[in-house]
């Protein structure tokens, strides 16, 4: 109780939010008349749009208003069709604009002027448009990103229209946005939550109409009102994207018999479908997700899965609502079978493994979602997976098939309520049904996330459930329990958060979700503070204390504790840099001896660590951090340096370089078993990661991108010790398995894009792989690097078009002819 009444003492003196002021109001403006996209804005609809003008600033100085000669001035208006947004933004001379050809929804180093709305006016939900002075387009639903302000999803996209031209005093836009982009209620009269913001990335400064207050939490809790807008209609959201794609694989046969070269032929579509004027129905069928980047594998000597990015399109645009509570990872769907590590179990001594794919076949995915006038946020979502089949060979050459996954089913329902005060209450289920005699899988999560009307206090949880029918012997249940709760102070120069997470020895949500380990129970603690008033040398300074105490919950023990400090902010100069360190106490840790009721007593440590960024504004720029360890058992020692640099050449060709150098010493962990022994290890490993970016665009619309990566991790022991029943160590002098590693692997993503009409993009891509794991220790990397150029490689060239086709836009042109 001392500790939440010094907290709130503190957040009382220092953390006080600036008054708030009312929201500014725009009249909608209905307009007539045609208007041509082509970023000029003479046409005189124009003349009589609604004004937006007189920007704040919000950093790095807030509450400054615009400089006269870098002024904004811009017009929204309406029709039946959609929403018309235009301007100019002044500038000093052509050469102060800053613009780089990123392609769709990179970002680069631009200048942008962005439309954000939030059409049903919860402060929770907003759409967001973005236009570069090169008339490059990205876009991005927002939605609360817990007590730390809102989250933007861009990997959401919508099909819209821009156009935009550079002069000597500033650059011009335009925008036209359908109705078909973006979802709305019923009303006949709506009042929408608006906002416009800009930014000059010479300068770093970012403004927006309605004033933005960088201490109060959120985007969207600061949005002004767009007044009045009536009689609008959705039209009927009917979008199709078939596609075609082809492929030609290349990998050197090492069976008399087989080809070296495999082709196909694929072919598909994306359907997406208004059901009304708020729920969206998306499918994907028969999908093809070979031109996605290849994933960052790595070595992992963690008893932990690696965790992989999602880059399929269909699973990461418009997923917001799927992300509630953290149940769903959506690699789950079409991922590793479920018997694919297990397959030896199931296999004769005469008999080996031919072939065992290592990712189930998507057959089709349905998402359903949108948001109710009364601002109830529903989500569907629905995969399906082929059953997937291992070949098995005996000495006779006779093959059987061994099923590895089932068919599965895949389901996710979300109930998503917005309530004043930018508060929410939700209701999560994630399913997995299994055909045949493997388990199911069903998770239930109750979220509620509540702030008070000054948009200051926080507090909210999750209550979760896990049953998996038939996961236990005689075809029984396993059911566990979780929850996660946490209360703070989210707006003022002075923030807090305490939270505590708790899950039971039997809950798992694994079969959905990304799940590590259960049956503990953690309190956390983190504060801040920020000044954010520029002075003659920064613009501003944050400070942050994170404190983690976590225990085994039965039988209850101490598991670990973790405290750091860290303060970062950016200077006068627009660098970046900041500094961290921190302590770990001597824990215990439960899971590094891969063997359950086994523990290994650890180490204390201390890291430290700093970092720098030039202005990303410059033609060269760089990023630096090193990071030290140091670990009581055998005075370990570990460094990780991080060098990034980036050089554009011009506004279409830029080349980035990122390498990441970490060596340890005396490193301790688990190397394997000897009969009813723990065996750990005190090794040396030395891992580099090494990335080369390109990128040549030719133009909006057209680009060329290559990513080179190699990685490479050696791990050398130098002396084995058996696992006591204490947790300690004792010396073995007999185990002598070669445990070393030494993993090498090579990726090459070429890909060119072209979009050659709204929506229809047509991909070529070239992938190369090339992987190499032995025992046998080379240190040097450059001869790592020569022999995985000389180990087998795959390589995969495909075609793939897309074409978008609106169901308005295809009436409208057979209704011309």
């Amino acid at each position: 109780m001392k500790v939440l009444a010094h907290l709130f003492f503190l957040s009382c003196i220092y953390g006080g939010v600036q008054a708030q002021v009312s929201p500014r109001q725009l009249p909608a403006k209905r307009f007539s008349e045609t208007v041509r996209i082509d970023g000029l804005l003479t046409d005189s609809a124009w003349k009589n749009a609604a004004v937006l003008s007189d920007l704040t600033e919000f950093r790095p100085k807030a509450g400054d208003k615009e400089n006269p000669f870098t002024k904004t001035v811009a017009y929204l208006m309406y029709n039946d069709e959609g929403i018309y947004f235009g301007g100019y933004c002044y500038e000093t001379t052509r050469d102060s604009i800053a613009r780089e050809l990123s392609g769709r929804d990179g970002f680069g180093t631009n200048d942008y002027i962005g439309l954000i709305l939030d059409t049903y006016y919860d402060q929770l939900n907003g759409f967001e448009y973005f236009v570069t002075p090169l008339n490059e387009q990205w876009d991005a639903k927002m939605s609360p990103a817990g007590s730390n302000g809102n989250s933007e999803d861009f990997s959401w996209n919508a099909v819209w229209q821009s156009g935009a031209v550079i002069h000597d005093d500033g650059w011009s836009f335009e925008m036209f946005i359908p109705f078909s982009a973006i979802r709305f209620g019923k009303k006949e009269v709506q009042n929408w939550g608006l906002n416009i913001t800009r930014r000059r990335r010479k300068t770093e400064e970012q403004f927006s109409w309605n004033p933005v207050n960088p201490t109060v939490s959120g985007f969207l809790t600061q949005e002004g009102i767009w007044t009045g807008i009536s009689d609008i209609k959705p039209p009927l959201r009917l979008q199709f994207s078939p596609y075609f794609s082809t492929y030609a694989n290349h990998f050197p046969a090492s069976v008399p018999g087989e080809k070296s070269w495999t082709s196909s032929i694929n072919g598909g579509m994306d359907v997406k479908y208004g059901i009304s004027q708020a729920i969206t129905l998306d499918m994907t069928l028969i999908p093809d997700f070979g031109q996605v980047q290849s994933d960052n594998q790595v070595l992992n000597l963690t008893p932990f899965e690696v965790r992989f990015n999602e880059n399929r399109s269909f699973f990461t645009e418009g997923t917001e609502l799927f992300g509630n509570g953290n149940l769903f990872y959506s690699r789950r769907v079409g991922g590793t079978p479920l018997k694919y590590y297990s397959l030896q179990n199931e296999i004769n001594a005469n008999e080996h493994v031919v072939k065992n794919p290592s990712e189930t076949k998507l057959i089709n995915a349905t998402k359903l979602s949108g948001r109710m006038q009364n601002g109830l946020g529903v989500g569907f979502f629905n995969a399906i997976t082929a059953p997937q089949h291992a070949i098995i060979e005996d000495d006779l050459k006779h093959q059987r098939k061994i099923q590895t996954n089932p068919l599965t089913n895949y389901n996710i329902i979300v109930l998503n309520q917005s309530l004043k005060n930018n508060s929410s209450v939700s209701l999560v289920n994630t399913n997995v049904w299994r055909n045949g005699a493997d388990y199911d899988a069903n998770v239930t999560a109750a979220l509620f996330d509540f702030t008070d009307k000054k948009n200051t206090w926080n507090a909210g949880g999750k209550l979760a459930s896990s049953n998996l029918p038939g996961y236990l012997p005689g075809g029984k249940t396993l059911s566990g329990y979780s929850h996660n709760i946490y209360f703070g102070k989210k707006s003022g120069r002075f923030n807090f958060n305490i939270s505590q997470e708790l899950s039971d020895k039997k809950y798992n949500n694994n079969d959905l979700g990304y799940f590590t380990y259960n049956n503990f129970i953690d309190h956390s603690l983190w504060m801040g503070y920020r000044w954010i008033q520029p002075t003659n040398w920064y613009n501003n300074i944050r400070i942050n204390f994170n404190g983690l105490y976590t225990r085994r919950l039965l039988p209850s023990a101490y598991r670990g504790a973790n405290f750091n400090v860290n303060v970062n902010g950016q200077l006068k100069n627009l660098w970046y840099a900041g500094t961290f360190f921190g302590h770990e106490p001597k824990g215990n840790d439960f899971f590094e001896p891969r063997a359950e009721g086994r523990v290994f007593k650890g180490w204390s440590s201390f890291f430290i660590g700093a970092w720098f960024q030039t202005n990303n504004a410059k033609k060269y720029t760089i990023y630096n951090e090193l990071f030290y360890v140091t670990r009581s058992l055998f005075n370990s020692k570990k460094f990780q340096f991080d060098f990034n640099q980036r050089f554009r050449f011009n506004d279409k060709f830029s080349v980035r370089h990122a390498i990441t150098i970490e060596p340890q010493k005396d490193n301790t962990g688990f190397a394997g078993f000897s009969g009813n022994e723990i065996i750990f290890g005190r090794r040396d490993r030395n891992t580099i990661d090494n990335q080369l970016n390109l990128k040549y665009n030719f133009n909006s619309k057209m680009g060329w991108n290559v990513r080179v990566r190699h990685y490479w991790s050696k791990v050398e022991y130098a002396e084995f010790f058996t696992l006591l029943p204490s947790g300690n160590l004792g010396k073995n002098d007999v185990y002598n398995e070669n445990v070393n590693r030494n993993v090498n692997i090579f990726n090459v993503d070429m890909t060119y894009t072209w979009q050659f009409a709204p929506g229809s993009f047509l991909d070529i891509n070239w992938k190369n792989s090339a992987f190499n794991s032995n025992d046998f220790i080379e240190k040097n990397y450059f001869k790592n690097f020569s022999n995985t150029m000389q180990t087998d490689q795959n390589n995969n060239i495909s075609l793939k078009v897309i074409y978008f086709l609106d169901y308005i836009t295809f009436q409208k042109r057979r209704n011309k002819k």
